[in-house]
């Protein structure tokens, strides 16, 4: 931020701050005042290929060509970059593009086809504009800044921005309270923050990644800075927003729109998406601290598979291991774990374990004694290990910046695979320790050889786990898709796994903040997120439970979760009405698995994100950006939760076009608010005109049945809407060999008819051969149906007046006639 000593005290971590009064106050040193070094007037420019580098005399800046859209900065303060190294960005440039660059009286102006990047000459203010409009999207406030570190070495880094009157931010990733960041603080700093609440800051995750709107117009930056860092979007001064780090580099990415959409699949080229995960990933998942022993494990699989509620995955938390010894059994508990497992594979059921960082400090236990022999374990400035204690007692923890240690990692986890473990969770691994919160400053890390202290390293250690975890179960389960589960991480961690919320707790409040947290996850580029439903700790009452297993319908992942000191929370657990309510979410859950699994691959392949909030849908609408509560599940699923105690309705504001209510098929039209009633059993869900959505038979587990037919929601339109259906084996990579089936339905109307075409692509085969359709809204009476030129004449009208007949699913054109 800038100049006045009131404003750094304020905006720097107490640390810090107390680190420079007490080398400011010490009479015995030479050190000067610390103050901010600006960048000065631009006094030389070379060019190296897609980099120009740009000098003052003392500092120089990179601004390197990404592609079309994307553009990197980056700051040296004495002229002497850092290696150019980024867990977060495996491949820089992405496509060669072209690009010129011009020298003007006041700037220098480097140009892609799409945006201008210029370097004005008199201060060295950098700003991006719009090419096609010539609209400034992102400028400097002031010139890039630095401090020395007097401490650690190296620099405090800062940029600030100029910030529009109107200008809305959202991203972030996990940050807790409203969907807009206007008007806050953060810092990104990886916390293990148990009940956390309604604006806490730090939290889990670390994604230094924001899009701006401003004017109806998107842009995008990723701030790529491992180290302890902030942002501020307009608290301080609203005219401005600043971001900064306490070390490394200042390197940004300044990423074009000019639409939402258009800012976060570019970002997430730069980070990567997520693999497909294994279809029954996407099902119901139950879990507790903790279910043991094995005998209770079995009730609770007896219990979904009793009450017909669909569940595919059954958790086993840390009591499943011989004192908290990670890669073990505890065997009074589970004396055949593998006869366990097969057994609830039998019947439908994956397990899932959690495995944590800490190793304990025991050499008679096979873990310790291999990191030890190894030199694995994370060591301090003084060469002793990092030691500290969590759940076994004192412990050790690998340095999973190291390569060689992510290989010896996820080796561990060939015995769990034997004997048939499916996913696999890592837990506290920001990395979490009892009493001090987390490592020492001092402790080293290898980073891939690129070095560094604990301040370099401690945002990315969960990533880097659950890295070597993917990677571990992807060789040793021989071309199954790994599942697995991360509670801390850095941007590009999607690469890896998924994640949940963390320790939540059982309130209303907290309902409302995993809504806000799973869609600004999916904004940041971290699209496979939930909740732990019901809340992790306290005691949710029937209500809130059953309106949070709503929501979790549609959270990406659907997993239920409490602690030890809680009453147990299945969803059948408080008694009818509530038991039939959540088995018919459930089942809608498992209906619509085409629909979600196809959605998971438009983000894979194409970078969409899975939730969408409305601002991403309708951003030219400034007071979407203050709404919150309503997301589309991909672009056709409109889903308006419920979040107050006792709600018998709530207020819905639907995006432009006609939606149709899921429940009743009535048509409302949209960019307008409506009232929708919202008993218990209720949750307000539309579908966009035009859409077809795809629906398998319930299922109590995935691939319980075999598919004869896949149903097809067809929802009238009198304009033309696309919609798509993606289908592989479910569980193998055969996807990244064009093994799949990706099917195109272009859906468009009139008054007196309706045309349904069908394009495909990719080389998987389904097993059914029908298609049933179900054909809603239709404004005329049906007098004729062709499927590629044959008449249709075995059709029938149901109750609600839908449509309802068959054909082959290989068809290309059907035409329905008054």
């Amino acid at each position: 931020m800038e100049e006045n000593k009131e404003t750094i005290n304020n905006i720097i971590t107490k640390e810090i701050v107390e680190e420079q009064v007490q080398h400011l106050n010490n009479p015995v040193t030479d050190i000067k005042p610390i103050v901010k070094k600006y960048l000065s007037p631009v006094q030389s420019v070379t060019t190296v290929g897609n980099k120009f580098f740009f000098a003052d005399g003392d500092a120089k800046v990179e601004i390197r060509i990404v592609s079309d859209e994307i553009i990197r900065v980056r700051l040296a303060p004495h002229g002497v970059f850092l290696d150019d190294f980024s867990y977060a960005v495996p491949v820089v440039d992405q496509k060669v593009t072209t690009f010129k660059f011009e020298e003007l009286p006041e700037y220098y102006a480097i140009s892609t086809n799409t945006v201008t990047c210029k370097v004005r000459k008199g201060d060295f203010h950098i700003s991006f504009t719009d090419n096609l409009n010539q609209k400034v999207m992102s400028e400097d406030a002031t010139p890039m800044h630095w401090e020395e570190n007097i401490e650690f070495g190296g620099y405090y880094v800062y940029a600030t921005k100029k910030c529009g009157s109107e200008e809305n931010f959202f991203g972030l990733g996990d940050k807790s309270g409203n969907m807009n960041l206007r008007g806050r603080h953060f810092q990104n700093w990886n916390t293990d923050a148990y009940s956390f609440g309604w604006d806490q800051d730090p939290l889990y995750r670390t994604i230094p990644f924001y899009v701006g709107v401003n004017e109806q117009a998107a842009y995008g930056i990723f701030f790529d800075n491992t180290f302890r860092s902030y942002f501020d979007f307009g608290r301080e001064d609203n005219s401005k927003t600043s971001f900064w780090a306490d070390g490394g580099e200042l390197q940004y990415y300044y990423i074009h729109g000019p639409h939402m959409m258009d800012v976060v699949k570019r970002y997430q080229t730069l980070t990567g998406t997520h693999p497909m995960p294994p279809k029954w990933a996407l099902g119901y998942h139950q879990c507790r601290w903790s279910y043991y022993p094995e005998k209770k494990v079995k009730e609770i699989a007896e219990g979904f598979r009793s009450r017909n509620i669909p569940c595919d995955a059954i958790y086993l938390d840390i009591d499943y291991m011989d004192g908290y010894r990670c890669f073990t059994w505890n065997k009074s508990h589970f004396p055949d774990p593998k006869r366990m497992i097969k057994e609830l594979a039998n019947d439908g059921f994956k397990t899932v374990v959690m495995i944590d960082p800490g190793i304990k400090v025991d050499d008679n236990y096979w873990v310790f004694k291999e990191g030890k022999e190894n030199n694995y374990f994370c060591r301090r400035s003084d060469d002793y290990f990092m030691e500290g204690h969590v759940w076994p007692g004192r412990c050790q923890f690998p340095d999973f910046t190291n390569p060689n240690v992510r290989e010896w990692w996820g080796n561990l986890y060939k015995e769990l695979v034997d004997i048939g473990v499916a996913g696999v969770w890592n837990d506290m691994n920001e990395p979490a320790v009892f009493g001090s919160g987390t490592f020492p400053n001092d402790v080293r890390h290898n980073y891939d050889g690129y070095r560094g202290s604990h301040r370099k390293a401690h945002n990315v250690y969960g990533m880097q786990m659950v890295r070597s975890t993917y990677d571990g179960l992807k060789k040793l389960m021989r071309n199954k898709r790994p599942f697995t589960i991360t509670r801390a991480g850095y941007s590009g961690m999607q690469r890896y796994g998924c994640v949940w919320t963390g320790d939540n707790v059982a309130t209303w409040e907290h309902l409302k903040i995993g809504n806000i947290q799973c869609q600004r996850m999916s904004v940041s580029g971290v699209p496979f997120c939930g909740t732990d439903i019901g809340g992790f700790s306290g005691e949710p009452d029937p209500e809130l439970f059953t309106r949070w297993i709503q929501l979790g319908t549609f959270s990406p992942f659907m997993r239920a979760h409490s602690a030890g000191d809680t009453a147990e929370r299945e969803p059948w657990s408080f008694g009818e009405p509530y038991t039939s309510i959540n088995r018919t979410y459930i089942e809608l859950r498992y209906r619509l698995l085409p629909y979600l699994y196809s959605v998971f691959w438009e983000h894979h392949r194409y970078g969409f994100p899975i939730l969408r909030p409305l601002v991403m849908l309708e951003q030219e609408n400034i007071s979407n950006g203050y709404r919150q509560d309503e997301f589309t599940f991909g672009d056709k699923i409109l889903v308006c939760p419920v979040l107050e105690q006792g709600a018998a309705s709530r207020m819905v504001y639907l995006p432009k076009g006609k939606w149709y209510n899921f429940w009743t098929h009535e048509v409302l039209t949209g960019e307008s608010e409506h009232s929708i009633a919202t008993p218990l059993d209720h949750m307000p869900l539309f579908v966009r005109a035009g859409s077809v959505i795809p629906e398998y038979p319930v299922m109590q587990y995935v691939g319980e049945k075999d598919i004869d037919e896949v149903l097809l929601n067809v929802y009238f339109s009198d304009y033309e809407v696309n919609s798509f259906l993606y289908e592989d084996h479910g569980d193998t990579f055969a996807y990244e060999q064009d093994i799949y089936s990706e099917k195109k339905f272009s859906v468009k109307g009139t008054q007196y008819a309706l045309t349904i075409e069908q394009s495909r692509s990719g080389l998987y085969t389904p097993n059914y051969e029908l298609y049933n359709y179900n054909i809603v809204g239709l404004p005329f009476n049906v007098n004729k149906i062709t499927v590629d030129d044959h008449e249709i004449t075995d059709y029938t009208l149901d109750e609600r007046n839908c449509l309802r007949f068959k054909s082959n699913k290989n068809f290309t054109t059907i035409k329905i006639y008054n």
